[in-house]
């Protein structure tokens, strides 16, 4: 056993900074989000609720708890827009539109007394939607600057659905510290690749799961890359079929289904099938394919 002590070497942590946002639109792949000056995390909810008989406090609970924030930026990518309420049709955009939820990725500094930039924290938000937002535009004059954008947004906590999690509620909020001793570096890069992208595969948001899965024992990769592991869609009967492909499940529209020949498409429809690793597991090459009649 040791005394306590205080403010030893390289003990002094600190925050500081925000940066290489990602976006990642529902059912779109991750693009980055420059410009980014502020991001607010709001957490609520979690009160206190005390129930009072004999003249004491017979019991309390504590309601659900919530997240949301703010994130401030000088712009948003162009993928942002149906998050925040417009279609662009013929070059126009149409605002009061359905908002897209998204997920979001970034980065923000952990430095120490020894060190000013000694690490990050990674910071993954599910299932965000935003809020209307006011917007200020200012004439130009002898101190111009550029106009800053604010957006409110809410979250809906994404469920773990693996069963070494279950004992987790739903979540809207992972993150990730480099400079803890637990965090395995390799093991995060592995990760990054998956929430930032490489050379041949596209960037997209990790599920809580596969986060976990990912920092535990690391995720097996699985390919999508040849053709024969992809969807198939025949133009002539307008039948998509499904491959089967171990450690692979696939959803069409966002509801799951079986390997095989899928119902023939009426005249309009559109659909998007997409490809999710079970826990453990990773995929390369493309998750989403589109097809309409």
């Amino acid at each position: 056993m040791t005394r306590i002590s205080w403010d030893g070497a390289g003990k002094r942590k600190f925050e500081t900074g925000v940066d290489h946002g990602v976006l990642y639109p529902q059912g779109g792949d991750g693009v980055a989000w420059n410009s980014l000056t502020n991001v607010t995390e709001t957490p609520a909810g979690a009160d206190n609720n005390k129930t009072y008989a004999d003249n004491i406090v017979y019991g309390a609970l504590r309601a659900a708890e919530t997240f949301g924030g703010t994130v401030e930026a000088y712009t948003c990518p162009d993928e942002f827009l149906e998050c925040d309420g417009f279609v662009v049709r013929n070059g126009v955009v149409v605002g009061q539109q359905r908002r897209k939820p998204f997920d979001v990725y970034y980065r923000t500094i952990v430095g120490t007394d020894l060190d000013p930039e000694a690490g990050h924290k990674h910071h993954f938000v599910f299932g965000a939607t935003t809020s209307p937002s006011e917007k200020s535009y200012a004439t130009v004059n002898d101190s111009p600057e550029m106009t800053a954008f604010s957006w409110e947004f809410e979250c809906s906590p994404v469920a773990f659905t693996e069963s070494g999690n279950l004992d987790l509620k739903p979540t809207a909020i992972l993150t990730i510290d480099d400079t803890h001793p637990d965090v395995d570096s390799a093991l995060l890069d592995d990760l990054l690749d998956i929430a930032l992208g490489t050379s041949g595969v596209d960037a997209r948001m990790p599920t809580p799961d596969e986060v976990l899965a990912a920092m535990g024992a690391g995720l097996t990769t699985v390919s999508l890359t040849h053709v024969a592991s992809q969807p198939s869609y025949n133009d002539s009967t307008h039948v998509i079929t499904i491959p089967s492909v171990p450690h692979v499940h696939w959803q069409i529209d966002g509801e799951d289904v079986s390997t095989g020949a899928q119902p023939a498409l009426s005249s309009g429809d559109l659909v998007e099938v997409t490809a999710l690793p079970d826990a453990g597991y990773t995929i390369v090459g493309d998750t989403e394919w589109t097809y309409g009649y």
